[in-house]
């Protein structure tokens, strides 16, 4: 269970349609969605330390994860302690008496990339220092210990403190030193920033905290899957993804027990769809077998990275049952086939809805199955089992 101060509840309502910004932030970091781990979903505070980063970062790059993708091994909050005499933060000792400098070599000769957390406010959501005051100081710390990826929450802010003007503030402060840092802007959807954050975060927080559960929405704003796709199905708010700029729906819950393996699958499903970053949040070096299979599924990652950085649109819904399509960069198209429902249902796409001709032949392959379907026409119908999905691409034949 996650103990922040994320008092936040979003409404689908929250979502505004507008034009997408103009201009996106290019700073040659995060082209497709960022995919490695963080250790908040699992480790949360108390369970963090060195230990369990090294051990991770050996997981990763000894099965398969890191030639999948996954490359950010990221330090969610609790890491840091305090500040010195001169403003400097402080790593937490007891947690990491190597420090971020050594850790962070570590890792890079894993071939990884190392990420640290951060807070806009005066402390983190777990009462750890903020960054507020000290931006520059802060960056410039990360930088000279090699960190790649930051991540920065919105909790214990100023009364009438400014997101945009925060945010960009970091954003200049790690632009400033020169190397390529991975900004992630977490203040949970509050203040819409899918209109203002493509020119300075490379991803934003577009609902509130996960929690790992289907459909289980807490009273301090905390999400269930089917809560945040349905927040992420609002009209319009699929069209400010893009290379070096992405949505983003929070880390997986993938493997930490609160959900079936049929919805966990159904989870990474719907987070390539988004084009979200894929940031594994359980114990890698223990994870079961099932968890492996799911989040080393090639032909889902290969949705979740496609170059033309589309992310997908819900072309249909009829109660609890929905249809997601997202156009790829060969010109097929990704589609789910999604059941949010208890029971089994048969629901299909027509090639209308995606953007087809009825007449066009297409071959359909099962992303999960791998099972593949030629000279298919005018649309495709499957059985979808209960909190699951049907994930498959459809591309037309020469």
């Amino acid at each position: 269970m996650k103990l922040r101060t994320c008092f936040l509840v979003i409404a689908a309502t929250a979502f505004t349609i507008a034009l997408p910004a103009l201009h996106a932030l290019d700073n040659g970091v995060a082209r497709t969605p960022p995919m490695g781990w963080n250790s908040w979903n699992k480790f949360a505070c108390d369970g963090l330390n060195e230990h369990v980063v090294r051990a991770t970062a050996d997981a990763i790059a000894g099965n398969g994860m890191k030639d999948a993708g996954y490359v950010y091994v990221n330090l969610d909050d609790c890491w840091q302690s305090g500040r010195d005499a001169e403003g400097n933060i402080v790593v937490d000792q007891e947690k990491f008496p190597s420090g971020i400098k050594a850790l962070a070599d570590y890792i890079h000769s894993k071939g990884l990339k190392l990420g640290v957390y951060t807070d806009v406010g005066t402390k983190t959501c777990a009462g750890r220092p903020g960054s507020i005051g000290h931006e520059y100081q802060d960056a410039r710390q990360y930088a000279a210990w090699g960190v790649d990826y930051v991540k920065e929450d919105w909790c214990n802010t100023l009364p009438g403190q400014n997101a945009e003007a925060s945010y960009t503030l970091m954003r200049d402060a790690l632009a400033a030193t020169g190397r390529p840092i991975v900004f992630s802007i977490c203040e949970w959807g509050k203040n819409t920033p899918w209109l203002w954050a493509g020119p300075i975060g490379n991803l934003w927080r577009a609902t509130d905290d996960i929690q790992d559960c289907w459909n289980c929405k807490k009273p301090w704003g905390g999400n269930g899957v089917a809560q945040i796709i349905e927040l992420m199905g609002a009209p319009g708010v699929e069209s400010y993804a893009g290379p070096g700029h992405w949505n983003d729906p929070d880390m997986l819950e993938v493997g930490n027990g609160g959900m079936t393996t049929e919805e966990d699958r159904a989870h990474f499903s719907m987070w390539a769809m988004f084009a979200a970053p894929l940031l594994v949040g359980t114990d890698i070096a223990n994870m079961s077998a099932d968890t492996k299979s799911i989040l080393l599924n090639r032909a889902v990652i290969a949705v979740d990275q496609d170059a033309l950085g589309e992310a997908a649109r819900r072309v249909k819904k009829d109660g609890d049952i929905e249809v997601w399509s997202r156009p790829l960069a060969d010109g097929s198209r990704a589609v789910t086939l999604l059941n949010l429902s208890a029971t089994p249902v048969s629901t299909g796409v027509a090639w209308t809805e995606i953007g087809y001709p009825a007449a066009l032949r297409a071959t359909v392959r099962d992303l999960w199955s791998d099972k593949e379907v030629t000279d298919q026409t005018d649309h495709y119908a499957a059985q979808v089992a209960p909190h699951g999905v049907v994930m498959v691409t459809i591309k037309p034949h020469n």
